[in-house]
This record gives C-alpha cells, sequence and structure tokens, in this order.
C-alpha cells in the first residue's frame, strides 16, 4: 500500500511514519526537507502551501492513503483538494479534538459530540476545514476520514496547560529552581494525554479501512488525569520534590494573557474524557499503553540527554512571572481590604 505523508516530521506524524515503515507501508513523504528523511522513507520536496511547488514534488503520482497533518484553514484545503482528486484512495485529515463543543455540556465527549467552539480560531477553522470535506465526500464522493486528536506528545513536548510550546522545557527548568509554575483553576478538572506512539497504532490501523470513509474519529488514551496529577507527575520525572504550584484561575490568567485565551478557556481549562468506543471498533488491536508518569520520563529523558536541547523561552517566563505578581498583589489586596468581613465569613 502506497501511503503518502503530508508532512511526517511533527510530533504526531513522526510517530505514525516510524509505525507506517515497520509495518511494511511503501511511505512516501512530501515536505520542505529541512529535517530530512526518516530512514525507510522516499522523500519529495516541496512546499505543500505553494500549490506550484507541491504540483511538480508529486507529478502524477497516485497514493492509495494520504495523510495530511499541515492543513490548517479552508483556503489551504482548498489547495489540497485540487491537488489530490483522483489521485488518493483515502485521505485522512488531521483535525482536533478542541473542535468538540466549548464549554462543554457533558463531560463525555463522543464523535458525535457537536463542533462549537467560539473561543479559538485554531478550532474554528479545523471545523471550518471538516465542513468542507464532508461536502466534498457528498458532492464528488472524496474519499475523507477525520482524525481528531487531542493534546498528544512524545519526547520533545511536556505537555502542561500553561508552558512555552516553542520551548516546552521552560516549565522544567522553572520547577528545577523553584520559580512558580502555573496550574490554572483549583487543578481538579480532568484531561487526557495521550504518547505520540499509542495515537500512531490506532492511527495506522485505520490504513486503506474503506468502512472508515466518511467518518470522523478521536484517538486518544483512556488513562484520565486531573491537572493537579499531571503537574505533580511531571515535577516527579524532573526530580523536582517540592515544586512551587500557583493556581490561578483561567479567566484571571486569559484577561492578563489573552494569547492564552483559546488554548486555555477554549480548550485545557474544560473536564473533558473522550470515549474512544468508536475507534476501537474500527481498529480492534488499538489499545493504548503509555502511561503518563512513564511517557514523561521519557520526554524529560530526551531533553536532559543534550544540554542544547533545554532552551528556555525569556519572554514566557517574565509573563509568567509577571503574571503570579499580580495575581499575589490582587490576593494580599482582598485580604487586607476584607478585613473584618472577611474574618466574619470565615466563622459561620
Amino acid at each position: 500500500m502506497r501511503v503518502l505523508f503530508i508532512g511526517g516530521t511533527g510530533i504526531i506524524s513522526t510517530a505514525c511514519t516510524r509505525l507506517a515503515v515497520e509495518r511494511g507501508f511503501d511511505v512516501t513523504l512530501l515536505n520542505r526537507g529541512q529535517r530530512g528523511a526518516m530512514p525507510g522513507t522516499r522523500q519529495l520536496i516541496g512546499d505543500i502551501n505553494d500549490p506550484a511547488s507541491a504540483a511538480r514534488a508529486l507529478g502524477d503520482e497516485r497514493f492509495d492513503v494520504v495523510a495530511d497533518f499541515l492543513t490548517f484553514t479552508p483556503e489551504q484545503l482548498e489547495q489540497r483538494l485540487a491537488l489530490l482528486r483522483g489521485r488518493v484512495g483515502q485521505y485522512l485529515y488531521i483535525s482536533s479534538a478542541s473542535a468538540y463543543q466549548k464549554p462543554v455540556t457533558h463531560y463525555l465527549v463522543t464523535e458525535s459530540t457537536p463542533l462549537a467552539n467560539p473561543l479559538w480560531d485554531y478550532s474554528r477553522n479545523k471545523i471550518a476545514c471538516e465542513d468542507r470535506l464532508m461536502r466534498a465526500l457528498r458532492e464528488e464522493n472524496f474519499p475523507v476520514t477525520i482524525v481528531r486528536p487531542s493534546f498528544t506528545y512524545g519526547e520533545t513536548v511536556i505537555p502542561l496547560a500553561v508552558n512555552s510550546w516553542p520551548m516546552p522545557y521552560t516549565a522544567i527548568d522553572r520547577m528545577r529552581r523553584g520559580a512558580p509554575v502555573i496550574i490554572p483553576g483549583d487543578g481538579t478538572s480532568l484531561w487526557t494525554l495521550t504518547h505520540n506512539s499509542d495515537f500512531a497504532k490506532a492511527f495506522v490501523g485505520l490504513f486503506g479501512h474503506q468502512q472508515a470513509i466518511g467518518q470522523p474519529f478521536h484517538i486518544t488514551s483512556d488513562e484520565v488525569l486531573n491537572w493537579n496529577q499531571i503537574y505533580e507527575a511531571v515535577a516527579e520525572a524532573a526530580g523536582v520534590a517540592k515544586p512551587n504550584f500557583v493556581h490561578i484561575a483561567s479567566d484571571f490568567i486569559t484577561a492578563c494573557l489573552p494569547g492564552a485565551l483559546g488554548g486555555l478557556q477554549g480548550d485545557k481549562a474544560n473536564s473533558v474524557v473522550l470515549d474512544n468506543t468508536k475507534i476501537k471498533r474500527f481498529v480492534p488491536d488499538f489499545v493504548a499503553t503509555t502511561r503518563f508518569r512513564d511517557g514523561i520520563r521519557r520526554s524529560i529523558a530526551w531533553y536532559d540527554a543534550d544540554v542544547s536541547r533545554r532552551q528556555i523561552d525569556a519572554p514566557a517566563n517574565a509573563a509568567w512571572d509577571a503574571l503570579v505578581a499580580a495575581y499575589q498583589r490582587g490576593l494580599d489586596a482582598a485580604v487586607r481590604d476584607l478585613g473584618p468581613a472577611r474574618a466574619a465569613w470565615g466563622g459561620g
């Protein structure tokens, strides 16, 4: 089976590419060639966001499966449709579980949960892409399968609710030097983190699955933790016995740092548990086996193995320090100003 990965070198796609090679698929990667080709794959050099470049790279080739990790907007999707019509047996589109209804009306999420996220442009664009693909299925029989990952991590990711995504080691550095590390809310909202190697098992299991055409799937672990447990597991893996955790309300965080609105209140501040019954029905051998405490140890070990990987996001550090200081000033002022009323209320 001939498989084309659009991308193939990211956190999720690398694990999927590796497993596809291990399972004997004929794997081709289409990307700009900045990271080199994985052993066992063929690489086509082209920019998927430059239609002429992508068309030159693909030539007249056809593929049984195309896995697209790099389409984020409806405009990009129209380019993919123009490029791939008539040359693909199954198009797997990577959407996002953040597209599910926010704020949630029920903690347990299935594939039939409505798609509606007014808080995050990223999610709304994914929803629009899904809508367009389902129209392409209806009108021209375009063979789409939609996959919605949730928070998926690997060696290079430290998956916290508040962290620097360009430089995720920043939070580990803060833990290790005793700086405050922010947990949104009281830390008891539920979340699911999925190791990329586990995600790959289900994803590759969908390759060539004709009954999956026209179907959406989310793929996650069945391990559900709250954010306090997640942060504690990260601290333990980092060798930090007494981390300096600070709980700050999500709306306070996003009022001070508006750029965090989508990823926090539009996603991670909610309790979300994803029901994996459907993907297990289509891929019966799928079992997520990496517990978070084990996966995060591997991530931190990867950073500790090479000092050059331990990059620090100085602007993020400064923003978090300012946020914690503002929160503490507000807390101190509230304690002072409430005075006797505070004591009376507390006395019952």
